[in-house]
């Protein structure tokens, strides 16, 4: 679909006359890191999903000919190489709802996924039904910051060919996944084989992790969001601290905040009932 002037692949799940619901994923993420599993349970709870690639992930429009970041010059304060926004990758999210003809839809995003949802929700409250924020933080540095361990796995250099790929998956994993729900090698090494197969794209990785790291605190924002808002983290996730969820739901007037023991910076398939649950549940507050 053309949005908001680039291309966005996208999939729905569900009867399209039920509501809407939007996922929205992170860092690097497709939207197949949205299982086809844990979407066909959120779908049987009355949901019409879309998920949908973000820029410069997966199958929709990549930003090569924007080159390629200065992470430690954005740091320091200089954005002349900062690419694109988290309020630009919002925009592509309010421009597809748009183009599927959907004026209202309850969003759900998870880690960087989850800080587009907050900034679509500020920029685009008409759209947002209800809000979820899984695994997530404000944009407050303070906030929400890895241990040393899983900073160093997230700024590991990419990996070039397929097989570091399926190496690295499960070395990641090990590091900010879930210690009371760890993941199989074969599984953690299927999906990671399907999601290299599908798209490779570590340059449009930089450039997201570049938009998330120029973009704005949205705490003080997030005081004005008035749809019924959920916020998922894990107590063990090391790759953004639980005091991030913490903040998010503190910031938002009303927020319902899950603390999970045991999770970390995944979605266990042992949680997806727990998490489902609360996701419905807190739609159906926009009703109220």
């Amino acid at each position: 679909m053309r949005a908001n002037g680039i291309d966005v692949r996208y999939e729905t799940v569900g009867d399209p006359g039920d509501p809407a619901l939007l996922l929205i994923m992170g860092l690097g993420a497709q939207l197949t890191d949205w299982p086809d599993e844990f979407c066909a349970q959120l779908a049987a709870r009355g949901f019409h999903l879309v998920r949908f690639d973000n820029r410069d992930a997966g199958l929709s429009t990549a930003f090569d000919s924007l080159g390629q970041p200065d992470t430690a010059a954005i740091l320091r304060g200089d954005p002349a190489t900062v690419p694109y926004l988290l309020s630009d990758m919002a925009a592509d999210a309010a421009g597809l709802l748009k183009e599927l003809g959907i004026t209202r839809a309850h969003v759900v995003g998870a880690s960087m996924g989850g800080m587009i949802a907050q900034q679509l929700t500020i920029d685009h409250p008409g759209l947002v039904a209800s809000l979820c924020s899984i695994m997530s933080t404000t944009g407050d540095r303070t906030v929400g910051r890895p241990t040393p361990e899983a900073a160093a796995a997230l700024m590991r250099p990419p990996a070039t060919t397929r097989e570091e790929i399926l190496a690295g998956a499960t070395a990641t994993s090990r590091v900010i996944g879930s210690p009371a729900y760890p993941a199989t090698d074969e599984w953690l090494q299927q999906r990671a084989a399907a999601k290299y197969d599908r798209s490779f794209r570590p340059r449009g990785t930089q450039r997201q992790y570049a938009a998330i790291i120029a973009s704005p605190d949205r705490t003080a924002a997030l005081g004005a969001v008035t749809a019924p808002t959920l916020v998922v983290h894990g107590e063990a996730d090391p790759l953004i601290d639980v005091s991030g969820g913490r903040a998010t739901a503190a910031a938002v007037p009303g927020a319902e905040l899950l603390v999970i023991p045991g999770m970390g910076h995944d979605l266990p398939q042992a949680l997806w009932p727990q998490i489902i649950d609360a996701i419905a549940t807190n739609a159906a507050r926009a009703g109220q």
